[in-house]
């Protein structure tokens, strides 16, 4: 109890006091009433934050049971801060009023190890720290280098006052800060040889820097209160410097015993005082929740420093936030894919949706007329080995009958799909829109022999739970952009601009022959039949009106063009067909060759020469505002 007039039982007689406090313990239960110029002293140094740093390396055990303890006990005393608890010993952060800390203080003491636990003090008008947290760590201070033990060995300490001295004297000393570069921005001594690190992790790698002639001289190492030169000191005496000390207490003790002389600053610490000066009092620095630099009255006041979000040296624009969560998603999609998900035996479930048209069918008339590559008689066989089901696995019969929006699953044998390339890059990612380049060969849904390696399913391994949604597609041979939906929602509001044609598609193709004008066009009708080859052709009298719009852009010596393709509406195989009826095939197209004829090869094995048709720029409206908006894919080598 502190010393000052306790009245007991008979206070309610007392004469009223100006100037009375009366204070009630939440903890002890005693209640304390002062007056006049006693409670004014007494109230100030009440408001008064006592702040103590303390570390020591010494073997301890038991954890679990002190860290409970030590949570309970400092919760009911109101201190604040962090205490870390580890096998290597202890390191603290702590404030409070006076008369906690002094307990606290008197409990670690008591624990085996820790008896000359000697902290440093500094004061605040405030509490420093919005919590009060004890973990158990593995290290007290991370550092992650093997053989570093303090307890048993650390680089000899120099006393401040003794350095202060050899600094007046102007000794040969090299000062060594071990600090993070945000620490140093708010201050070091005069001089002093910073290593320019993010983190003490990074200080191994930083001494491996260090000039080599550095090792036959007097070093002097100093951090912020001396625990980090615990483990540097040895570290570096593991590296061959011969001349190693360590400033004892660091900058605080150096500045509570000797002041700010050869220190240029302030004392970056980590509470919300984030800078104290030479006399340990608080500073106007702040702190970036985000980056942790701190922060002075100049960059407070910067439109970029948003507190608890961002300030100056951290402010990123939405295009630098944008490239950062595409790289990750590149590299969550490199992981993911690697080995490629098809590259292992698996049954593949294609979903079979029977549209309006075909209502009341047989189930095998449906498929045949809808998917009548595949044959009936293919179809026939497959219904009779049962891989044609209902989404709770019952066998449909040929003879079924379905019913408009009934879906039925085609259930594929196990089987290893082909490689494709997974070399797929975000070009652009919002709320609404995501578009990638699409490399080949890579199928953009699951078809044939393609299900796991297959882009959709690519983007749902890195976007699960969520599922985007593509909004058109490419052949599996055609390189460029994709574009599409984050959601459902936006799916249904953008989709209808593909039909309405409002949506300008810009491709790149590299073709067979000069084309006698520069500007021209086909209009040639677009089978609806799928071709024995899996392809479509020119079907004037019963086909789907089309038309692509080109233009020259280079005529080669080597007899091919470069040209660029503008689809008006959007067929299958589109500009690949009318390029081929106009007699002007794509270079390394299998399906639609020069000769005319057509191949019998629907993707080309990864490595293959490329088909030249690079779909360089889609353009369309953005749902929110009805702005233009376009996306845009580099050129490939071959269109240079």
């Amino acid at each position: 109890m502190p010393p000052w007039p306790v009245f007991g039982p008979a206070m309610g007689n007392l004469p009223l006091m100006r100037n009375a406090v009366c204070y009630v313990s939440p903890v002890r239960h005693w209640v304390l009433i002062v007056a006049g110029q006693i409670a004014d002293d007494w109230l100030a140094r009440m408001a008064r934050i006592t702040n103590i740093s303390a570390y020591c390396f010494t073997p301890m055990d038991g954890l679990k049971e002190l860290r409970a303890e030590l949570i309970r006990d400092c919760r009911c005393m109101g201190l604040k801060g962090t205490i870390l608890l580890s096998t290597e010993g202890i390191n603290l952060f702590v404030a409070g009023r006076e008369e906690d800390i002094t307990q606290l203080m008197e409990r670690l003491r008591s624990l085996p190890g820790l008896e000359n636990l000697d902290p440093k003090v500094s004061h605040s008008d405030h509490q420093p720290f919005n919590r009060m947290l004890v973990r158990i760590k593995k290290e007290i201070i991370a550092f992650g280098v093997e053989g570093v033990d303090p307890a048993r060995h650390t680089s000899p300490k120099l006393a401040p006052l003794e350095l202060k001295k050899w600094l007046d004297e102007g000794r040969p000393v090299t000062l060594l800060d071990t600090r993070n570069d945000y620490e140093v921005k708010v201050g070091t001594f005069r001089n002093a040889l910073v290593p320019d690190i993010r983190t003490f992790r990074e200080f191994p790698g930083a001494v491996d820097r260090l000039p080599e002639d550095l090792k036959e001289q007097p070093v002097v190492m100093f951090c912020t209160g001396g625990i980090r030169c615990e483990k540097a000191g040895p570290l570096m005496e593991m590296k061959g410097f011969k001349n190693v000390h360590q400033l004892d207490g660091g900058i605080l003790r150096y500045f509570e015993e000797c002041g700010g002389e050869h220190f240029d600053g302030e004392c970056f610490v980590f509470d919300r005082r984030v800078g104290v000066d030479p006399a340990l009092r608080e500073t106007s620095h702040a702190v970036c929740h985000a980056c942790l630099a701190p922060l002075d009255e100049e960059e407070q006041r910067d439109p970029r420093h948003v507190p608890g979000t961002s300030c100056p040296h951290c402010h990123k624009s939405e295009p630098e936030k944008m490239a950062e969560r595409m790289a990750a998603r590149e590299t969550l999609l490199r992981e993911r894919c690697a080995p490629l998900p098809g590259s292992t035996e698996q049954a593949a479930r294609r979903r079979v949706r029977i549209p309006a048209s075909h209502d009341r069918q047989r189930l095998i008339d449906a498929l045949d007329d809808l998917l009548p590559q595949v044959g009936r008689d293919r179809w026939m066989r497959r219904i009779r080995e049962g891989r044609l089901t209902n989404y709770q696995g019952v066998a449909r019969a040929a003879d079924h009958i379905v019913r408009a929006g009934e879906r039925v699953l085609h259930v594929s044998p196990p089987a290893v799909e082909p490689d494709v390339s997974g070399d797929v890059r975000w070009l652009h990612e919002d709320d609404v829109f995501l578009a990638v380049h699409k490399p080949a060969p890579l199928p953009v849904h699951p078809c044939g022999r393609y299900d796991r390696n297959t882009l959709s399913n690519f983007l749902n391994l890195v976007y699960a739970p969520h599922v985007p949604r593509i909004l058109h597609r490419l052949d599996a041979n055609t390189t460029g952009v994709v574009v599409l939906a984050r959601t459902r929602h936006w799916c249904r509001i953008i989709q209808p601009q593909f039909a309405d044609g409002r949506v300008v598609k810009t491709y790149l193709a590299k073709i067979h022959g000069h084309p006698a004008d520069d500007v021209f066009s086909c209009r040639a009708a677009i089978s609806t039949e799928i071709e024995r080859h899996g392809g479509r052709g020119v079907d004037e009298a019963h086909g789907q009106p089309a038309e692509t719009r080109f233009r020259v852009l280079r005529r080669d010596a080597d007899g091919t063009a470069l040209v660029e393709a503008r689809p008006v509406t959007g067929r299958t195989n589109q500009i690949r067909v009318h390029l081929w009826h106009l007699g002007l095939p794509v270079v390394g197209d299998p399906l639609y060759l020069p000769d005319g004829n057509t191949g019998d090869c629907q993707t080309l094995p990864p490595g293959a020469p490329a088909m030249c048709l690079h779909a360089a720029r889609l353009e369309l409206e953005h749902p929110e505002d009805g702005r233009r908006i376009a996306f845009e894919s580099s050129a490939p080598g071959w269109a240079g």
